[in-house]
């Protein structure tokens, strides 16, 4: 009824946001790894490396801390540093996250946050989710997100299909305009 504030923080703070300073592909693909039901699986997050390692564009890979001790404890920390095709990051802040976002050609998440921003007015950005399901069905229908599982071999041919199709979104965003948190206001001060 409101929308998500998440889109007022996208709006607000898309202007500030710059990606960290390190050198970036022109081209990249952003990726983010944490649900437990992904990184505390070790076959799984061995599908997971396996897309990043064969993701047709460079991928950059801000590592949370607790999946990051996942990598290293399965020894994949070293293929995806010797992949040549993975950028790894330590985590970083929101305004560089959503530098990150804007630059990005699409993203690779389990992250719902993530599915939400991705639909934003000024990011719109197609998300490849790495997850059998998503809370966000709103994001699918409005053909932002995309439920694509975690087996390596699909996903990488998925996201070739959609490299050479020409993707333009022209649903708006399921999770508001940006006026959430003055509709939030407006409603609690019982002026709407």
């Amino acid at each position: 009824m409101t929308g998500n504030t998440v889109i007022d923080a996208c709006l607000r703070y898309g202007p500030r946001a710059r990606p960290p300073p390190v050198d970036l592909p022109d081209q990249f693909a952003l990726a983010t790894a944490h649900r437990a039901e992904n990184v505390d699986d070790s076959a799984v997050l061995r599908e997971l490396v396996d897309i990043f390692v064969h993701c047709p564009v460079p991928v950059v890979y801000p590592v949370h801390p607790r999946t990051r001790l996942h990598l290293e404890n399965a020894g994949l920390v070293k293929v995806l540093e010797s992949s040549g095709n993975v950028q790894l990051l330590p985590p970083v802040g929101y305004l560089e996250f959503l530098g990150l976002l804007l630059r990005c050609e699409f993203v690779l998440t389990d992250s719902g946050g993530i599915q939400e921003e991705a639909t934003a007015p000024n990011v719109r950005k197609k998300a490849f989710v790495l997850r059998e399901s998503t809370e966000r069905p709103e994001a699918v229908l409005a053909g932002y997100v995309e439920v694509v599982g975690t087996r390596a071999a699909p996903v990488v041919a998925r996201i070739e299909h959609f490299l050479a199709e020409s993707w333009n979104p022209t649903a708006e965003s399921p999770y508001g305009d940006g006026t959430a948190g003055q509709r939030i206001a407006e409603i609690s001060l019982g002026r709407a």
